[in-house]
């Protein structure tokens, strides 16, 4: 599958700069800065070349991260639907829920508390049935 240059350079960023290697890099370059004070009087040119090339390197990761984010959220998704659609009693409706408005999200989601707690309660035994839970499993009645 062909990806543009904007892809290609995002996947290769993100992985280099969650490396040892950047990690170590980025390192060494604190350590020279913070070394080369004494020479600069710790004047406040000195000071803003780290608070410059900080901040300009957070500003262009959060968008790497994002793409990156992105991608991996797209993938998870389509994984997902992929079972959900495999699975013959599964609700096939749930396919494209990221597509919902938060409060659509929330309204589906009481739905399906209110379903896990109906079927806990259906599944729980009665109270001397003689019958183990999982609270209960390894212990004689």
């Amino acid at each position: 599958m062909k990806s543009n240059f904007f892809d290609r350079f995002a996947n290769k960023a993100a992985y280099f700069t969650g490396s040892a290697t950047a990690f170590i890099i980025a390192s060494v370059l604190v350590i020279i800065w913070a070394a080369t004070g004494p020479l600069f009087n710790f004047s406040e040119v000195w000071q803003m070349v780290i608070n410059t090339g900080t901040t300009i390197i957070t500003f262009l990761m959060v968008f790497l991260i994002q793409k990156a984010q992105n991608k991996d959220s797209k993938a998870l998704q389509i994984k997902l639907n992929e079972l959900i659609t495999a699975h013959d009693k599964a609700n096939n409706r749930i396919v494209d829920i990221e597509d919902l408005t938060e409060e659509e999200l929330d309204k589906l989601h009481e739905l399906y508390e209110k379903k896990r707690r109906s079927t806990q309660n259906r599944n729980e035994s009665p109270a001397g049935s003689g019958s183990t839970n999982n609270s209960d499993s390894g212990q004689n009645k």
